[in-house]
């Protein structure tokens, strides 16, 4: 969010409880998010489930993360289960989209977001934000994806690697479930963050 917009809302929202998630995160928490949608389309996708995660420092605290299940969306269809597995009968005890994103953003105030493919989350977390609130999510954004890609540069640089979440988990030696779920997601791009940031990259001696 660039800093005139964060003004704004800052000036906007200044007799608002939510007033200080207007103002720039200063502790060392951060928290990844990762969200299962109707569609790939980030400008019509609905929102199924929504997981959050927090890394601090270089502990992922995952006995405290949150998983959020929505009441069905009126474009759930049998293709859209195909992405996320996710039924009818599954979001039947769903939250309605104002209360999950209230428990959100109760969960991650003003701190950064991590995430694969975060910028893709973001823009339909702030669709419905932007709808049901009238702001968007004022959050730095950390692309896991891209911190990986920069490591890799330093060693094989002008290299082609395979960025999918699979292979960016093989190659650091982490964990991936063949099942892809929000919460386990989140919990994997917090994964990667922790171990790029607080460890050593592997060696490579030929591209990904």
């Amino acid at each position: 969010m660039n800093i005139l917009r964060r003004w704004w809302y800052q000036y906007k929202f200044r007799h608002h409880p939510i007033h200080a998630l207007f103002q720039r995160y200063s502790g060392d928490e951060l928290v990844s998010v990762d969200c299962e949608t109707t569609s790939l389309d980030p400008a019509s996708a609905e929102l199924v489930t929504i997981a959050a995660t927090r890394i601090k420092a270089n502990r992922i605290l995952t006995s405290e993360s949150l998983y959020l299940t929505l009441s069905p969306p009126d474009s759930l269809s049998a293709a859209s289960v195909t992405i996320h597995k996710m039924r009818h009968q599954d979001l039947s005890h769903g939250l309605a989209p104002r209360e999950a994103l209230t428990l959100l953003l109760e969960f991650i105030g003003n701190r950064p977001l991590v995430g694969y493919h975060i910028r893709y989350d973001k823009a339909i977390l702030d669709r419905y934000f932007k709808r049901l609130f009238g702001f968007a999510l004022p959050n730095k954004l950390v692309e896991v994806s891209h911190l990986y890609h920069e490591q890799l540069e330093r060693q094989l640089p002008n290299t082609c690697y395979d960025l999918s979440l699979e292979a960016i988990s093989r190659h650091l030696g982490l964990p991936h479930p063949e099942r892809h779920d929000a919460l386990q997601d989140s919990i994997t791009a917090a994964l990667i963050y922790v171990r790029l940031k607080h460890g050593d990259l592997p060696a490579l001696t030929s591209p990904l």
